[in-house]
């Protein structure tokens, strides 16, 4: 009879996601992922299968994080709240890790090479834009924000600030925290 794995998968998936997130999946190799799992290369294969497995389960776990979080967010400030608030959680949530969007890392390091995993932060990116898109209808029909915006050109516009935002924030100096706050103040002029 196999062995029982002694080992917290999903702990095994979060800390492979920030050393991923982090250096990129070029900038890891399967040795830097062996020594932060502390795991060896056969229970490591027997755990994920590869390095592209793994990566996809923590681009995934980051991704489903995220919509979480937002979606949690609008259920307690409201959808246009939520929205309001996201550009300073996003800072304060990355302070002791990479700043710079996981989904966008990927897409653009493995997009030119035709790689799986960018087809599959391409479909998260437009997974979020999406959910942007709902809560801006849900503020509109809220009475928060004009009828006369078009909620998917909203969501498309504020994706590519936050995007712009947490790119700027992985530079010193750039003050992010400014960034985050005009992002907001251009939401209460809709």
């Amino acid at each position: 009879m196999p062995r029982k794995p002694s080992f917290d998968r999903d702990d095994l998936i979060d800390r492979a996601r920030t050393v991923f997130w982090n250096r990129g999946w070029a900038g890891t190799s399967l040795k830097d992922l062996e020594r932060t799992l502390n795991l060896r290369p056969g229970s490591f294969y027997a755990a994920f299968g590869s390095k592209d497995a793994l990566y996809e389960l923590a681009m995934d776990r980051y991704a489903e994080d995220g919509q979480g979080r937002l979606t949690e967010l609008a259920e307690e400030l409201g959808p246009l709240g939520a929205l309001k608030a996201q550009p300073h959680l996003v800072l304060e949530s990355t302070a002791n890790s990479a700043k710079a969007c996981m989904l966008a890392k990927t897409f653009l390091e493995l997009n030119a090479h035709g790689h799986p995993l960018a087809v599959r932060a391409g479909a998260h990116l437009s997974q979020m834009e999406a959910l942007f898109a709902k809560l801006f209808q849900q503020a509109q029909g809220d009475g928060e924000i004009g009828s006369q915006h078009d909620p998917v050109h909203l969501a498309r516009r504020y994706q590519s600030d936050l995007l712009g935002m947490r790119l700027s924030a992985e530079r010193a100096d750039v003050d992010a925290t400014a960034i985050a706050d005009e992002i907001t103040e251009s939401l209460t002029k809709l």
